[in-house]
C-alpha cells in the first residue's frame, strides 16, 4: 500500500496517484486501507477527485470511488481532469453552486446525498439539493428549484406547481427528459453518449421568454436566479 496510492490535495479536491503497474483488485484494497487511516482527517467533506497515474475505464473509475465512500465519510461529488486550468475553473464552479445550494437551504430546502439509480423517483414541495448523481432512468421531482451537485442523466422536473420562475442546475447537465412549469426541454442536437465524468463549467435551465434554455452557469446568471 504504503507507495501505490499517494494522496495530494488542491482546492476543494483530492489528487489520486496510483502505481501503474500494481494488479487493479490489490489497488483497490490499498486505497481502501488509505481512505480509512485517513478518514478522521478528511471527515465528511466534499471534493472533487482527479486520479492519476495509469489508465481506467469508466468500470475501474466507479469502484475506485466506490471504495472510497465505503472506507470514509469522505464525499466525492465528481471526477475531474489533469489539466490544472480545467481544474481551476472547475472549482471555481464548484464554490459559485455551493452558494447556490446554501441560498435554497435557507429557503426551506431539503438535502438528499446519494446516487439516484435506474427507477428510483425522488419527488419533494421543497427546493433540493442533491449531493450525488441522477442516472439515466431515475427521476427527480420538485415543486420548487433543483441543484445537483453531480450529473444529471435522468429526468426531472422543477416548478411541480406550474409556475416558470424556477431552475434545474447541474455539474453536468445531459438529461433524459426536462421540464420546468409547464415547459419542456427540448433539445436541439442529438445527446451524446452518457458519461460519468463532469464537464468542467455546470449548466442551468430556467425559463426565458417561455421557452427552456440551457446555459452555463456564472455568477451574474446566478445573481438574477429567485432562490
Amino acid at each position: 500500500m504504503k507507495n501505490s496510492v499517494i494522496i495530494k490535495s488542491f482546492p476543494n479536491g483530492l489528487v489520486l496517484y496510483l502505481d501503474e503497474n500494481l494488479p487493479f483488485e490489490e489497488l483497490l484494497l490499498d486505497i481502501g486501507d488509505k481512505f480509512r487511516d485517513s478518514s478522521s482527517f478528511f471527515k465528511d467533506a466534499r471534493m472533487a477527485l482527479s486520479i492519476r497515474g495509469r489508465d481506467l475505464s469508466e468500470k475501474e473509475e466507479r469502484q475506485i470511488i466506490h471504495t472510497i465512500s465505503d472506507n470514509s465519510q469522505l464525499q466525492i461529488l465528481c471526477l475531474v481532469g489533469e489539466d490544472d486550468t480545467t481544474n481551476r475553473n472547475f472549482v471555481k464552479a464548484l464554490q459559485m453552486t455551493a452558494s447556490a445550494h446554501e441560498a435554497a437551504a435557507e429557503n426551506e430546502g431539503q438535502f438528499y446525498r446519494g446516487t439516484l439509480k435506474n427507477g428510483q423517483v425522488l419527488e419533494t414541495e421543497s427546493s433540493i439539493v442533491v449531493v450525488g448523481d441522477v442516472y439515466p432512468g431515475s427521476k427527480i421531482i420538485s415543486a420548487r428549484d433543483i441543484i445537483i451537485l453531480g450529473g444529471l442523466y435522468g429526468k426531472a422536473y422543477a416548478g411541480g406547481n406550474g409556475r416558470e420562475g424556477h431552475y434545474i442546475a447541474a455539474l453536468e447537465m445531459s438529461p433524459e427528459k426536462l421540464q420546468i412549469g409547464d415547459f419542456k426541454y427540448r433539445a436541439k442536437d442529438k445527446k451524446p453518449k452518457w458519461s460519468i465524468k463532469p464537464k468542467v463549467q455546470p449548466k442551468i435551465a430556467y425559463i426565458k421568454d417561455e421557452i427552456v434554455v440551457i446555459d452555463s452557469l456564472t455568477k451574474d446568471l446566478l445573481s438574477e436566479l429567485p432562490v
